[in-house]
């Protein structure tokens, strides 16, 4: 009997752990979230991209990327869970999903805009912007016929934004690289674990990326 409580209380483990750090990687990795991941390795990693700027400026930037990326399109999604036209913030089905796809495509097209037009900012923040608010055209499209893993689409414009970086940069992006394979790898996994898409809609969501990322080198 004690033998087989312990494999019973073993295989629970084994069932909760990975659940636990798949709700963790789901949560840090969120999609909202990408886009200022990427912005502030531009600000305050990569060499080039902001050099010379103060230290001031560069908060106030990325500040800016994670309340237009971020912060309004999950607020628009807690006022919705608040209203009642959503049951959960994590927005299961695809129609509880369009609203906030849209409102996200109204304050991702104002950044890339602003952006885009300042004249100050690199290329590489520019056409990350561009490919995000592309991916919410996308997203949303797809959305009527699939519900699209819009975590996959946010590790698509990551790993597509690291790999175009690699091939044109000529300082070293092995390692950037590297990681946003990594964080790609580990981002599908989770989701697979949680049940919250099959394979089909995260790879789906996987080239949705890619090709936003590939527009938006080729319209900037």
């Amino acid at each position: 009997m004690n033998q087989a409580n312990m494999d019973l209380g073993s295989g629970s483990r084994q069932g909760w752990l990975p659940r636990a750090f798949a709700h963790v990687v789901s949560i840090v990795f969120h999609p909202l979230f990408i886009p200022s991941y990427i912005a502030a390795f531009l600000l305050f990693l990569h060499p080039f991209a902001f050099a010379g700027d103060s230290d001031l400026y560069k908060k106030i930037k990325l500040t800016s990327v994670f309340v237009s990326t971020a912060f309004f399109p999950a607020f628009t999604v807690f006022l919705l869970k608040q209203l009642g036209f959503a049951t959960s913030i994590r927005l299961k089905t695809q129609k509880e999903r369009i609203i906030p796809i849209i409102a996200s495509m109204v304050f991702y097209f104002w950044i890339f805009y602003v952006a885009k037009n300042q004249g100050d900012n690199p290329t590489e923040l520019v056409q990350m912007l561009c490919a995000v608010f592309v991916s919410s055209i996308i997203a949303l499209t797809a959305n009527n016929f699939m519900k699209i893993s819009l975590h996959g689409i946010a590790m698509g414009v990551l790993s597509g934004f690291f790999l175009y970086q690699a091939w044109i940069s000529f300082i070293p992006m092995g390692l950037p690289l590297m990681v946003a394979i990594l964080i790609t790898g580990m981002v599908g996994t989770a989701r697979l674990i949680l049940g919250e898409h099959d394979y089909k809609e995260l790879i789906a969501g996987y080239l949705t990326g890619l090709i936003s990322l590939a527009i938006a080198v080729v319209v900037i």
